[in-house]
């Protein structure tokens, strides 16, 4: 059997790497841009345009109108069915002579802009600062609702807030390296958070508590059938009998964001990249940081009597 308790302080330390890597990261990019990830108008403002064309156009050739316009931060995606030839295209706040420059450019290049069905929309900066409160008010509120929710799921087992504390500590390990890897592609590739990031970054919440409540079930059952062995043994067989299982199911959810990531469009890249790395630290956290940080709590917490007497 493989001893994993032994290397728990290997562990600790990779981890505290990765977020110390994360923060720098993210205070570099507040040095830089004033704001610990670039971010887009969903949290800033901005204008939306929704654009239909009488023919087919790529995504290229309509990030290249708004380029030569001076909009190199947009964000396009395709509305609908491609044969409803609809698109809507985020960028930085936009005045009407502005949208109207930008949509006689994209008609000269793509000959197709049907202006009857085309509309343009602004975001205010105060309705984004809203986002922003709100996305921070949902993972405070994701945080508390996995501490309750194992809290009151390991309530038979001795200290089960130790489990609840555990989880949450691995969930923002995970949330703080994802933020920081997206704090690193805004200076390398220029991306900015919007919506999707924000959903990634709840994707990664709920992915970090899937292993874990694996994890900490296996050892919930292991504590009655080996009585009398050391926690430290128990916590190492539950990591060895659900091992396998975790990491056939995350490898298979991997490959698949690998390949969209390969094969997918520009602006799902940042959303899937976001999810993926996400993911790979919910794969290290939920077997070598949070059992760890239970079993060496535990440990600790028998010892204090002992020592006592």
């Amino acid at each position: 059997m493989i001893d994993f308790v032994r290397n728990r302080r290997t562990y600790f330390v990779v981890a505290g790497v990765l977020v110390a890597l994360s923060v720098i990261g993210m205070l570099t990019s507040y040095a830089v841009y004033g704001q610990l990830l670039r971010v887009g108008i969903d949290f800033r403002g901005g204008s939306l345009f929704s654009v239909r064309f009488a023919k087919a156009v790529s995504e290229e050739t309509i990030r290249e109108a708004f380029v030569a316009e001076g909009y190199a931060g947009t964000i396009v995606q395709q509305l609908g069915d491609p044969t409803d030839f609809a698109w809507q295209i985020r960028t930085s706040f936009a005045t009407t002579d502005q949208v109207n420059a930008v949509l006689e450019r994209l008609d000269a290049s793509t000959g197709a802009v049907d202006r009857g069905n085309s509309v343009v929309d602004t975001v205010e900066a105060s309705v984004g600062a809203e986002v922003a409160r709100s996305a921070a008010q949902a993972a405070g509120v994701a945080a508390l609702v996995v501490l309750a929710f194992i809290w009151f799921s390991f309530r038979r087992v001795p200290n089960p807030m130790r489990y609840g504390i555990a989880s949450v500590v691995a969930m923002l390990i995970n949330v703080v390296v994802a933020m920081g890897f997206y704090a690193l592609m805004g200076f390398l590739q220029g991306w900015e958070a919007d919506a999707l990031f924000l959903t990634a970054i709840l994707t990664v919440i709920g992915f970090s508590v899937q292993d874990i409540i694996v994890v900490f079930d296996r050892i919930r059952e292991n504590i009655p059938r080996h009585r009398g062995e050391p926690f430290s043994m128990i916590v190492n067989r539950s990591i060895m009998e659900t091992l396998h299982r975790s990491l056939a199911t995350q490898l298979n959810a991997m490959f698949v964001m690998i390949a969209i990531l390969l094969f997918g469009g520009a602006t799902l890249k940042p959303f899937i990249a976001v999810m993926l790395v996400g993911m790979l630290s919910e794969t290290f956290t939920s077997m070598f940081v949070a059992v760890h940080i239970v079993g060496l709590w535990e440990e600790r917490g028998r010892l204090r009597p002992a020592r006592a007497a």
